[in-house]
């Protein structure tokens, strides 16, 4: 049986909370869950693409949420809709993934990490002045900060269920 990460920066939100208490909670229990899977590891098991027909590494991964975190945030709820990438050259769409092209292989960890979590700091104080039913602007439609909060989770549910399967194949390491 595969048990629970076990971390006292990681917290399942109580069972009973406020709506926007529980929203805030579960995106920063998701951010902490990608945090641990990468923690540990050396550069070369960050970066790799263990499966073989996937662009995906754990690298790549937090490279990829700092750039969802500026979009959602920063773009959208703030409506920023220029605000530049975080990592990733503006041409190469795939440039938090493909380690063929070249900015991966060339990526700093802790310079990554650094910018990702400036990123989550930086979403934090975006939302913290929004109602949850506060709307920003995607391609000319409302989205709320509600929306956007059930978006994130999903988003890093996601991909923490892609860091679960890499950090296994990366070095044994399992845990929810």
């Amino acid at each position: 049986m595969v048990s629970d990460l076990e971390d006292a920066r990681r917290r399942e939100p109580s069972y009973v909370l406020g709506e926007r208490d529980m929203l805030e909670a579960w995106l920063e229990f998701h951010r902490t869950t990608l945090l641990l899977k990468c923690e540990g590891l050396d550069d070369e098991p960050r970066k790799s693409r263990l499966v073989p027909t996937s662009k995906l590494s754990l690298h790549g991964l937090v490279r990829h949420m700092a750039e969802v975190e500026r979009s959602w945030f920063r773009r959208v709820l703030l409506r920023q809709a220029d605000a530049p990438r975080v990592l990733r050259p503006e041409a190469n769409w795939d440039g938090d993934w493909d380690s063929d092209l070249g900015p991966l292989d060339q990526a700093v960890w802790a310079a990554d990490l650094a910018a990702w979590q400036n990123e989550c700091e930086q979403s934090r104080l975006a939302a913290a002045s929004h109602a949850l039913d506060d709307t920003g602007l995607r391609y000319g439609e409302p989205v709320s900060l509600r929306w956007i909060y059930v978006h994130m989770i999903e988003e890093y549910a996601r991909h923490n269920g892609h860091a679960d399967l890499l950090r296994e194949m990366a070095d044994g390491a399992v845990g929810w």
